[in-house]
């Protein structure tokens, strides 16, 4: 058993469950790492088994409004109109959602093999983080006045914009997400349950269309053994860094994010 290889994806799996909740780009610190580590991860196998992972932390954290905005669809769809308005409001979010979702579902079909063969390199990732440092320095002391309800198809259409740009490794899904709702006026709670109630349709879905193609590959034991481990470690850092990250938005220290990826972004810039 190889026991370097088994550290060294468990380290990644720590890195994708750290990196993923909060605004630092999960894909560009995969990628910065991978080239550190020296592996040549040039299928998507391992990032849809560390985003799964990551995926299903935020179910766990969020499981409270999930199990309520599908109670209450199903509510809405067999009582319209006997319908409260909480119960309408929460139909009304999962229409958002869905739409919110359409844009990086389809950039992500239609460029996802230009992305993974363009896109990757440490050069992209720096600017990328560059922009991201940006956009958290200008929102970091922005609160927001627009809750849950008062969020329109036109403002959950751009949030979704600003999660398709994310695919861009190196741009924070969280980050732009939660960038652009706080942009168009949401209070910092609202942009934080939304950007990660949108995240769970669109990893669910790259992950649902590679599993053909991971049914298909030959995985030796030790592979095998690396990429639970990889799972196991994401999916409990994805969970404390999500904990973490509400409790930051509340405290509104988005500028913390800010500096790190400016540093991150020099450092890959001029020395990688």
């Amino acid at each position: 058993m190889d026991w370097i290889l088994l550290a060294k994806y468990f380290i990644l799996g720590l890195i994708q469950g750290i990196s993923e909740p909060i605004p630092i780009s999960s894909s560009g610190h995969l990628i910065l790492a991978q080239n550190l580590f020296g592996l040549g991860l040039d299928d998507l196998s391992f990032e849809v088994v560390v985003n799964t992972a990551s995926l299903l932390a935020v179910i766990l954290v969020y499981r409270k409004d999930i199990i309520r905005l599908i109670s209450s669809t199903m509510q809405y769809l067999r009582k319209r109109e006997a319908s409260t308005k909480d119960v309408k409001d929460d139909f009304k979010l999962v229409i958002y959602l869905i739409i919110g979702t359409i844009p990086a579902g389809l950039l992500g079909v239609l460029f996802n093999d230009f992305i993974g063969e363009h896109l990757k390199s440490t050069f992209t990732v720096g600017i990328a983080l560059l922009v991201t440092a940006f956009f958290l320095f200008f929102i970091r002391n922005l609160k927001g006045t627009k809750g849950r309800h008062a969020m329109t198809w036109k403002e959950a259409l751009l949030i979704g914009i600003g999660q398709a740009v994310a695919l861009t490794p190196g741009v924070s899904r969280s980050g732009a997400t939660v960038v652009t709702a706080m942009l168009i006026g949401m209070k910092r709670d609202t942009a934080l349950m939304f950007s990660f109630l949108l995240y769970i349709p669109v990893s669910l879905g790259a992950s649902v269309l590679e599993i053909p193609d991971m049914l298909q590959k030959d995985f030796s034991n030790d592979l095998l053994i690396a990429y639970a481990l990889a799972f196991i470690a994401s999916l409990v850092a994805s969970f404390f860094a999500l904990k973490w990250f509400i409790d930051v938005m509340k405290k509104g220290k988005l500028v913390y994010f800010a500096i790190y990826c400016l540093v991150i972004a020099i450092i890959t810039l001029f020395l990688l």
